[in-house]
């Protein structure tokens, strides 16, 4: 079916849902259709207020009980139809050209798996900011980015295990690529790179254009922001890096396996959270975060 199916799993606060919502609305293209799948737990009133906007292209389904992360956005990859997916975060925000720009993209591109077009990050007050984590990944892992260009195969890999440099919820992926792929089950933080390394493992292309488009929320509420305050991300990330190493030495790249193991941005992620977990006295996170950032043992799981 042709356009792009824009899947939006929500859990949380609903008037960040309500501007992503609108942002998609706003757009200055017409060929999509969003579906929200809402995983809370309590009545939000959201359903009358989908009611309210008297719009056919949009659908809103609330599951009958809570599937947690990994499963409701396995759920929005098996509900798609279109095209094209992109699994929005429901505190982020299209700019009204996301659409335009990722069809001509796709357009131009057209054996791209998948489209990383240009986003700015903005806080909690959908203010632009430029944190030093963003600053970190575009100045040291970053391809070039400045034209449009595609790229695969183990180069891709060794950079995106370095720094993930690309923003999950701003992603266009051609569903056919994904046929038989899927999230790994029992992943919260990094489902995204893993998704992103099992197609380029069997030949998927990423298409980077710079066209900004896409508006990425920061803040402290923010699911992998409670994780890695509590040192859960990064017992998940050690586990996670290891096994990619391993399965990179299997098929020959040995580069990505070298990459996946020292996984560098994680540990200097962890060193910058680390004085903040000593300093509110979380003792039990602040050793998750030594052992992640100096690779001395492996996480001990809470």
């Amino acid at each position: 079916m042709n356009g792009i199916d824009i899947m939006l799993p929500h859990y949380g606060d609903t008037s960040y849902l309500k501007t992503a919502v609108r942002s998609v609305i706003a757009q200055d293209d017409e060929h999509w259709h969003l579906t929200v799948v809402d995983d809370s737990v309590t009545d939000n009133g959201l359903p009358e207020w989908f009611d309210s906007l008297h719009d056919d292209r949009i659908h809103y389904q609330r599951n009958d009980h809570n599937l947690g992360i990994n499963a409701n956005f396995q759920k929005c990859l098996d509900l798609a139809e279109r095209d094209f997916v992109v699994v929005m975060g429901s505190d982020d925000a299209m700019l009204p050209n996301y659409i335009s720009t990722v069809r001509r993209t796709t357009a131009r591109f057209p054996d791209a798996d998948v489209v990383q077009a240009g986003v700015e990050v903005i806080n909690s007050t959908g203010q632009v900011v430029r944190p030093l984590t963003d600053r970190v990944k575009r100045s040291l892992y970053a391809p070039d980015t400045t034209t449009p260009r595609v790229m695969g195969g183990e180069d891709l890999v060794v950079s995106l295990l370095r720094g993930n440099w690309t923003y999950f919820p701003s992603l266009c992926w051609r569903r056919e690529s994904l046929k038989d792929l899927g999230f790994r089950p029992g992943l919260r933080v990094v489902l995204d790179l893993a998704l992103m390394i099992d197609l380029v493992e069997r030949g998927g292309q990423l298409a980077v254009v710079p066209d900004l488009c896409f508006q990425y929320r920061r803040h402290d509420a923010s699911v992998s922001s409670s994780l890695a305050s509590l040192g859960g991300r990064f017992t998940e990330e050690h586990d996670f890096f290891l096994d990619i190493a391993t399965r990179m030495d299997r098929i020959g790249w040995h580069r990505a396996a070298k990459a996946a193991r020292m996984h560098l941005s994680s540990r200097l992620h962890a060193l910058l959270l680390l004085p903040g977990a000593v300093g509110s006295r979380q003792t039990a996170s602040a050793k998750v975060l030594i052992r992640h950032a100096f690779g001395t043992t492996k996480p001990v799981r809470k």
